[in-house]
């Protein structure tokens, strides 16, 4: 056995290594393989073409997100593309004997929502899907990351796949947290200062104070992210917080079981001493609620600063005048006050429980803006109904909202929720790029508390104000 100080990240990858390839990539054993109806039916295909079964089925999970719609889910779906993926997604599974959440299953939702409610997802994995996201499943002390459609294949036929080792990073964040700054902040904070492209090549720890105190919601939240900074993936070692929320999950060991996955688990941190190819310190007292200005995840800042110019957010001058052009901002002038015709609140990036509680925490009370049109979609029908047992439900209707089905809508405008061109959203999804959220739209990052601002201001507007309205009142 070796003496050298492993991080977190060594452990669980060596652990899963087959066989290394001289000069090449490893090839790892992977423990969970969660597919949707996007990336797997060409990797069905590829299997059929060959001749080839699906070695371990019952690794495999697969649910209904990307096409479906978020309105009337039990009519056909219209779109004859998504109709046509959800109906190969529903033969495959049953021809290979995969477990399928498809629409009108209770169980359905984001796939990497509903991975963890189920205690699918467990410390010590490795875990890929046919999602950048599914680094999100990283918040358990997992290895998770997405791939591409071939690797899908690959999976499928043989529990495995060629990955080259990421070289080791780690992100320290200290201190406490303000009031209002949420761990999208902190996510859309530390890609702001290490650009889109500043962790290409790494795999992420989190570590600190402020991860350590986050609960696992939101650290799903800050690990999904990790793809938007170039990172190939994100984790944050098990620790208390992990256990109570992986216990009793209908997937989770149980029994004498989980004692021993608990011995297991606790052992998944990074020892003392143990190196890493780079580190990064931040102060959480730095981290005020964040929004974007362009069109990539880095391109974000502090509510109450100003847009920077090309030079001090230190881009391309032509590719940055251009990402402000497309959004019709300027440099120098401030967002607050910014108007806002959609707000978004979902996705496997805030489509949990807790960001429901937050957007219902601004908005209980208060009325929707009328020019303002929201979509608010839960990420699994686990949350859906949660939100109603909560009462979370009744204060969105309350305040002029609908709640929609769940799906993973208009993060990525595969289905019906497309925000129209040249309009501007506040979403609480992962990416801004040009066009991600429909054709022309123009989408500004945020968190729930930010989304749940605009919408009932109907401009972008800092949480914070509306949070010290109601200590005010509270305390008359």
């Amino acid at each position: 056995m070796s003496t050298i100080p492993a991080t977190l990240f060594d452990k669980v990858w060596d652990s899963h290594v087959v066989r290394k390839i001289e000069d090449g990539p490893d090839i790892l054993f992977i423990d969970r393989h969660f597919i949707h109806e996007v990336t797997s039916p060409v990797a069905f295909l590829g299997l059929a073409n060959r001749g080839l079964k699906v070695m371990f089925p019952q690794k495999t999970f697969a649910t209904a997100d990307h096409n479906t719609p978020t309105i009337n889910q039990h009519l056909p779906v219209e779109d004859p593309l998504s109709a046509k993926q959800l109906q190969a997604l529903e033969v495959n599974t049953a021809l290979h004997g995969i477990s399928h959440w498809g629409l009108g299953n209770p169980k359905n939702g984001i796939v990497h929502v509903v991975g963890p409610e189920n205690g699918i997802t467990l410390p010590g994995m490795t875990i890929v899907c046919g999602d950048s996201h599914t680094s999100t499943h990283g918040a358990f002390g997992a290895i998770a990351f997405g791939i591409g459609t071939s690797e899908v294949e690959m999976v499928l036929s043989s529990q495995c796949i060629m990955q080259p080792k990421p070289k080791k990073m780690r992100i320290n964040v200290n201190g406490r947290l303000g009031r209002g700054i949420t761990p999208k902040d902190v996510a859309l904070y530390i890609i702001s200062k290490l650009t889109a492209a500043g962790a290409t090549g790494y795999f992420v720890e989190y570590a600190g104070e402020v991860f350590r105190n986050m609960s696992m919601e939101g650290r799903m939240t800050v690990c999904n992210m990790s793809i938007e900074m170039g990172a190939r993936g994100g984790m944050v070692a098990p620790d208390e917080t992990t256990f109570a929320y992986i216990r009793d999950r209908e997937q989770a060991p149980s029994g004498e079981a989980w004692e021993q996955a608990l011995s297991y688990w606790k052992t998944l941190k990074s020892d003392e001493g143990a190196a890493f190819d780079l580190e990064h310190y931040f102060d959480a007292a730095d981290i005020e609620p964040m929004i974007t200005y362009g069109t990539n995840p880095g391109m974000g800042m502090g509510i109450t600063q100003h847009i920077p110019t090309a030079g001090e957010a230190g881009g391309g001058k032509s590719s940055y005048e251009k990402s402000l052009q497309y959004m019709g901002f300027r440099e120098a002038e401030g967002m607050l006050g910014k108007k806002v015709d959609y707000v978004f609140i979902g996705s496997c990036t805030n489509g949990r429980i807790e960001d429901f509680r937050s957007f219902a925490s601004i908005v209980k009370g208060r009325k929707k803006a009328d020019h303002v049109t929201a979509w608010i979609v839960p990420g699994s029908h686990v949350v859906e109904k949660q939100i109603r047992e909560e009462g979370i439900y009744d204060i969105l209707i309350e305040a002029g909202f609908e709640l929609r089905q769940p799906g993973c809508s208009a993060c990525l405008a595969m289905n019906d929720d497309k925000i129209p061109a040249g309009k501007y959203a506040v979403s609480t999804s992962n990416r801004n790029f040009e066009g991600r959220q429909g054709p022309g739209s123009r989408t500004m990052l945020a968190s729930p508390l930010v989304a749940a601002a605009a919408a009932v201001t109907g401009v972008v507007t800092d949480p914070r104000e509306l949070l010290a309205e109601e200590e005010l009142v509270a305390s008359l």
